[in-house]
């Protein structure tokens, strides 16, 4: 399995937390759009990615400046360039406000089956203090507008241990989600991007964040409210109603191939060795390789094995499931456990790990302190 990714760096305003590659404007460019395209062609004639995609992804930015055209045409070339499975899971980002029925009607069009919709909180003034441009209100009438136009897989993205924000707030958050009946949740803890105007308040004192144990509260209220509410957790941080993961992602924490096309975009594949790609990431450095006949590719990195092997655990463990030992074997030649005996040694003496015969996997506790128990494995 495969995936494809499409970066779409674009967005009405810059989130005062983020520091993703992304640029202000009020709807995608006619001229990405067709360098994107390009892309596609470019990629193909490597020969690489020849099994096809079974995922697509669109994310940003806000893929929703694209207009319903304008996914048509980059789905239609990318149909045209591989192979995209009949059945795939074609996603992308949407954020509140910036959709039409128009524009949905043409995302359904040209294939997209799958939205993930940023709501981050059901509260306006905690939108406000993080710098979303959103209201609740546009967020629920986004999803009405979805589902008028046929989407029945819908996600939602939250978070917490915002500015302000307290775990009643945060669980008002996931009650109102879980009563309008989305098929998957995200929830994440806010990320603070270095040089951001959220960090810098915070730096500054004027602004104050939730201290960690109140975070950490947050969070295991948060995955017992959705697991009573019928979602389960599948990884760290995404919860889904049976049969509603996200295939796309799913294919990441299992650490499949993927190609990423667009400015910033990364790519992951099986060449004589593991090897992962990265785009340029600048507008102008990505046009000018495009213009030239070129992949826009800034940095080319070929994993030595015990980095691929560390890679499958560090992925694989952000799983409830945890890794397939069946898989890493085929992919390795060895069990898990024998390549690293003295870390699962450590994992079982602090009672934070589960081992089957077919999957080594971290309990809630060893999922909570993830990074701490990766340090194992280095």
């Amino acid at each position: 399995m495969a995936g494809l990714y499409l970066h779409i760096p674009f967005c009405v305003k810059k989130c005062d937390y983020c520091d993703f590659v992304s640029f202000a404007c009020d709807s995608a460019p006619e001229e990405y759009t067709q360098a994107l395209i390009r892309e596609l062609a470019l990629t193909a004639e490597t020969g690489m990615y020849r099994e096809g995609f079974q995922t697509v992804f669109f994310g940003g930015g806000t893929p929703s400046l694209l207009s319903g055209e304008q996914m048509q045409r980059i789905l239609n070339a990318a149909r045209e360039y591989f192979v995209i499975a009949p059945d795939a899971e074609c996603s992308m980002e949407c954020n509140p406000g910036t959709v039409t029925s128009e524009k949905l009607a043409g995302y359904r069009k040209a294939g997209i089956n799958r939205l993930s919709i940023g709501l981050q909180a059901a509260q306006d003034s905690l939108l406000s203090a993080i710098g979303r441009i959103h209201t609740y209100a546009q967020f629920t009438h986004t999803l009405q507008l979805s589902r008028d136009a046929g989407f029945a897989n819908i996600g939602v993205d939250v978070m917490h241990g915002l500015p302000g924000q307290t775990k009643q707030d945060y669980l008002d958050t996931l009650r109102a989600v879980c009563d309008l009946g989305v098929q998957h949740v995200s929830s994440y803890a806010l990320t603070l991007g270095e040089d951001t105007p959220l960090y810098f308040r915070v730096q500054s004192g004027e602004t104050v964040l939730p201290d960690e144990d109140a975070v950490a509260d947050m969070q295991d209220a948060g995955i017992d409210y959705l697991e009573s509410r019928g979602y389960h957790r599948y990884e760290i941080s995404n919860f889904a109603l049976e049969g509603f993961e996200c295939r796309h992602n799913l294919n990441y924490w299992e650490n499949g191939e993927y190609a990423g096309l667009g400015v910033a975009a990364h790519s992951a594949v099986r060449l004589k060795e593991w090897t992962r790609y990265s785009n340029e990431e600048t507008l102008r450095d990505y046009y000018r390789q495009i213009e030239h006949g070129r992949r826009p590719v800034r940095e080319v990195i070929r994993l030595y094995p015990a980095d691929e092997m560390f890679e499958c655990v560090m992925l694989g463990l952000r799983l409830t499931r945890g890794v397939d030992r069946a898989a890493f074997f085929n992919r390795f030649g060895r069990d898990m456990a024998d390549v690293y005996p003295e870390a699962m040694q450590h994992l079982r003496d602090r009672g934070w790990v589960e081992e089957t015969d077919s999957f080594i996997a971290l309990n809630r506790r060893g999922l909570d302190l993830q990074n701490e128990a990766l340090n194992y494995f280095m």
